[in-house]
């Protein structure tokens, strides 16, 4: 979808002195991928990113959308394919949430039906109620509004891709963390092709199908958020992802990475305790999982909690609170089982059946498959 191609860009001093900002980029976003382009200040990542919809002129080296060579793209019409938000947001204070959504549908003719639907579908997605917030001022909203609102006019065209210079940069860490959660839920349904600009590598590794880490012009490594945490290409990568690299490598591991496969590692709620014992000893299990009508996880025994007993295993059971989905997170199942003080979690799968177990030992042994591949 955006490619670069020894993209470089070389600014000169009053005094004559070339600075090179940009570094014969090459790296490729694909369709529906979000890309960070992240690093210190001074970096080149918004100048790269300021080249790709001609706000700056590259030195030398191509940019191509959709296999189309940008110069050959009117610049006004090569805009209109790219939305584009700031962290300064720039909405403009005389217009109202609506008017400033509708502006580009506006200047671009849509009929005033056509503008107000996608308006109110904008602002729905953004979770501003059309109903409160279309008639308001920029003012009247929050710092962390203003950035939704921002982001939906950005949108309102449907743009092929979004550029985002620090979107959500000056915005509180809570507020942030919500934000962020809103936009990739809205990146779920939309697909589009991001180049976003962050300073914040927690940021980068929530949000990132890929990352881009600048410095002093040059791309150190372009890779996905996995691959740059485990397998930093040099020190200086190695150094800028922290020191909590593994912990930061959690929250891009999903339980279907580290999970425990047990097909048989349970019993219907009413079978018997002796059926339960039986299994136990033939498969050296420590625990069975109980199991209810659907499949669902409900609880488990372990051999002493059934030691000399009879009846069915619902009997004797511990009830099971907390669960993972296959797609959850390692770093949010280990909270839960930190938080709850206990040693693994049942996995299901995406209607709720019980597939087997994580724990510590299984997120541990993926951290580690994962950072020699």
């Amino acid at each position: 979808m955006i490619k670069l191609e020894d993209l470089t860009k070389v600014f000169q001093t009053p005094e004559g002195t070339d600075i090179v900002a940009a570094d014969k980029i090459n790296m490729t976003v694909e369709k529906g991928e979000i890309c960070i382009l992240i690093g210190p200040s001074g970096c080149g990542k918004t100048t790269t990113l300021k080249m790709v919809n001609r706000l700056i002129h590259p030195t030398s080296g191509k940019i191509y959308i959709n296999g189309k060579d940008v110069t050959e793209i009117d610049t006004i019409e090569l805009r209109r394919q790219l939305g584009y938000v700031i962290q300064q947001i720039g909405l403009f204070p005389n217009l109202t949430i609506k008017e400033n959504v509708g502006l580009v549908p506006k200047l671009l003719k849509w009929n005033k039906r056509k503008i107000e639907d996608r308006t109110v579908e904008l602002l729905e997605m953004m979770a501003l109620d059309p109903a409160v917030f279309a008639d308001r001022y920029p003012r009247q909203l929050s710092g962390g509004q203003q950035q939704r609102v921002g982001v939906a006019r950005a949108l309102a065209a449907d743009p092929e891709a979004l550029l985002m210079d620090e979107p959500f940069g000056a915005i509180d860490p809570i507020n942030r963390a919500v934000i962020q959660d809103e936009f990739l839920k809205m990146q779920k349904k939309l697909k589009k092709t991001i180049l976003f600009v962050s300073h914040d590598i927690d940021e980068a590794v929530k949000m990132g199908d890929k990352i881009a880490i600048f410095r002093e012009g040059v791309l150190e490594q372009f890779d996905t958020p996995g691959r740059i945490l485990g397998n930093p290409v040099n020190d200086f990568v190695d150094a800028f992802v922290g020191a909590d690299s593994a912990i930061k490598r959690l929250g891009v591991l999903s339980c279907e990475d580290a999970y425990f496969n047990e097909p048989d590692g349970f019993l219907n709620r009413n079978e018997s305790v002796r059926k339960a014992r039986e299994k136990m000893e033939e498969k050296s299990y420590s625990r069975i999982v109980v199991i209810g009508r659907n499949g669902n996880p409900t609880g488990y025994v372990t051999k002493s909690d059934i030691e000399g007993k009879d009846g069915k295993v619902s009997d004797h059971h511990h009830p099971i609170r907390y669960v993972a989905e296959l797609k959850t997170d390692c770093r949010t199942a280990l909270s839960k089982m930190l938080d709850n003080e206990i040693t693994w979690l049942p996995v299901v799968d995406g209607n709720g059946t019980y597939i087997g177990y994580i724990n510590q030992m299984g997120i541990t042994h993926a951290l580690g498959v994962t950072k020699k591949a």
